[in-house]
């Protein structure tokens, strides 16, 4: 008998603050912006792409653009959407490599 699977969305999991910082922070410290890009997706996919999108002062379908599979936002709209997720960049000093 096969073992039948569904494709893993983080989206699904993040249900706090918490958890939305904690994966924000991890998905920051990787580096690849793609892959950023894809985290920030599932988050406001997490809190609603329309009240995102709204907050943001984007449209929805330019934030699933922006950050859909193939997206390349701006870092305009990086922040935008970060703020209306309630989130803030900060800086710290990085271990020499």
């Amino acid at each position: 008998m096969p073992v039948e699977t569904r494709p893993f969305d983080a989206a699904r999991y993040l249900d706090s603050d918490e958890s939305i910082a904690a994966f924000m922070d991890e998905a920051f410290q990787t580096g690849d912006a793609a892959f950023i890009t894809h985290c920030l997706g599932a988050v406001a996919r997490a809190r609603g792409m329309t009240e995102i999108a709204r907050d943001a002062g984007l449209s929805r379908e330019s934030l699933y653009r922006a950050l859909g599979e193939k997206g390349n936002p701006e870092f305009g709209t990086v922040l935008k959407v970060m703020r209306a997720l309630g989130l803030r960049l900060a800086t710290q000093t990085a271990a020499p490599a």
